[in-house]
């Protein structure tokens, strides 16, 4: 019988073995063993759950539309998100309503991105509207797209609210192919809107509206015009009808027959008149003819940018004026393309800094609730642009507040950049939002971190990110990617390229002064 050898002091225990070594991520480390400095990436491919079911578990659903124009990448998978509310709402049935309501604190590109869904817009035929550019941002978009730039403001530029624009020669191209009621609906629509304007203006300058008495004169002072005056009339030609007082006017006035009674009926009306003729809080920047007519075949932007902030009267009539303008214009295209005299042409509207819009007077909130509800029905899509739900509920009456709520609760789809904590329960109110998603926006807003290397600040972790929401559907986050063609036309501060100087005449000596270089 064997026995098991005994161990002695000479003979050390075996060694434990060691545990397998695996590679590391780029092979065998050390010499002679073939670690690779250089992995190359793996070929990605796009295809249907049927195409690459048999690939599981490697594949990643994308959940990203290709329809429309591209905006950027998904900045977890990387796939690329093409957006935007015409191509949704039109070729891909994904919303029910071609609008667009941006959120962001200021300086994460929520102007970049929506210049981006106008440059591409522009390329599948559909033109960029921007009725009333208060920075201005997209007078360079504008311009490099071959449109129009109207500029507008005291001594700049001027807008007879009393022209119908296109509906005159509209309406004799469609009596011309025997089009007569719908040529009467042109002009009827003109009418309309010359009357909601001079009752706007008025309603600016008193701070109240006027009477049921003053519009019937109104109405019946522009008709007169229409029928006797020669030419395209302004305010003075009906400042002028109201104080000459013609019969049909006299009549819905009901003056009895009595001058002394006409007179004081109209009285506040023609004072009221004066003011917008002669150079008032408004000045007179709506009682001439129009110096730039609107066309309705280019993309188009109102440059109301020199209109200063304090000139909240000027500023809400001018806004106004322009929406009135546009779609005015609008309204004659699309009659015409109904008659087949020319082609289908779509709009996308942009309301840039909505939240300046909204303030700048009384009426405003519910001109914006009426075009965002009437967008789908005039076949234009619409971009609302502001920086946070605080801007919207800011408003002075409980019904404003309201109604600014439902342009987002309306939109087919709200796109959020990066927004601070406290305006969580204010959006969650109107868009549904996972804690995901909410954390994700919070992140966005932080502040730059400073760069040593450069001595500068870094970029803002959230600039050009932002998250698509559709409903209740999750959200798509992209990360914004500009080409560099666009870099030009998405500058914002070039004011501030150039360093301030101190050189120049004195003005008290009216010598040269010396730069300041320093104490030794």
């Amino acid at each position: 019988m064997n026995r098991p050898r005994q161990r002695t002091a000479k003979q050390p225990a075996q060694a434990r073995p060691r545990p397998q070594e695996r590679p590391g991520a780029r092979g065998w480390s050390g010499a002679g063993r073939g670690a690779s400095t250089y992995v190359q990436a793996h070929d990605e491919w796009r295809g249907t759950t049927v195409q690459v079911c048999g690939l599981w578990p490697f594949a990643v659903g994308t959940g990203t539309p290709m329809i429309g124009v591209p905006l950027g990448r998904h900045t977890q998978t990387g796939a690329t998100l093409c957006c935007d509310p015409i191509s949704w709402f039109q070729r891909a049935k994904l919303i029910s309503n071609p609008s667009a309501f941006i959120l962001g604190k200021p300086g994460l590109g929520k102007s970049s991105l929506v210049r981006r869904m106008a440059t591409g817009l522009a390329g599948y035929g559909v033109m960029p509207l921007v009725l009333g550019d208060l920075k201005p941002d997209h007078v360079d978009m504008i311009t490099a797209l071959g449109g129009q730039v109207i500029s507008l403001g005291r001594g700049r530029g001027y807008l007879n609210v009393l022209d119908p624009g296109e509906a005159t020669a509209a309406a004799k191209r469609l009596r011309a192919h025997g089009f007569e009621a719908e040529a009467s609906q042109v002009l009827a629509d003109a009418h309309g809107r010359r009357h909601t304007m001079v009752a706007a203006l008025l309603t600016i300058m008193r701070l109240q509206p006027p009477s049921d008495r003053e519009e019937t004169i109104i109405d019946r002072a522009l008709k007169w015009l229409d029928e006797h005056h020669d030419g395209v009339p302004v305010l003075g030609d009906l400042l002028e009808v109201v104080q000459a007082g013609p019969p049909e006017v006299r009549a819905v006035a009901l003056d009895r027959g009595d001058d002394s009674r006409y007179k004081a009926i109209t009285e506040d009306l023609e004072a009221s008149l004066i003011g917008l003729v002669g150079g008032g809080r408004l000045g007179e920047t709506f009682s001439r003819q129009t110096t730039n007519p609107m066309r309705r075949d280019a993309p188009v932007v109102y440059d109301v940018s020199s209109i200063d902030d304090s000139d909240v009267d000027l500023q809400a009539a001018a806004l106004l004026a322009c929406w009135s303008a546009g779609f005015g214009t609008v309204n004659v295209a699309n009659v015409l393309a109904d008659a087949g005299l020319e082609p289908r042409r779509h709009y996308f509207v942009i309301l840039d800094e909505l939240w300046r819009a909204l303030r700048a007077g009384k009426g405003m909130v519910d001109r914006v609730d009426a075009l965002t509800r009437l967008n789908r029905q005039r076949g234009v899509g619409m971009a609302m642009i502001s920086h946070t739900m605080s801007d919207l509920l800011a408003l002075p009456t409980e019904s404003e507040r309201m109604k600014a709520k439902g342009f987002v609760e309306r939109a087919g789809m709200v796109i959020c950049g990066g927004l601070p904590g406290a305006e969580m329960p204010r959006l969650t109110s109107a868009v549904p939002l996972s804690l995901a998603e909410q954390e994700l926006l919070i992140g966005w807003q932080d502040p730059p971190a400073w760069d040593p290397t450069s001595g500068r600040e870094a970029e803002p972790p959230g600039r050009g990110k932002f998250l698509v929401k559709v409903g209740g559907r999750p959200g798509i986050p992209v990360d914004v990617q500009l080409t560099a063609a666009e870099a030009s036309i998405n500058d914002t501060n070039k004011l501030w390229h150039e360093a301030s100087r101190v050189t120049g005449d004195a003005p008290e000596t009216g010598r040269k002064r010396e730069p300041d270089r320093g104490k030794s």
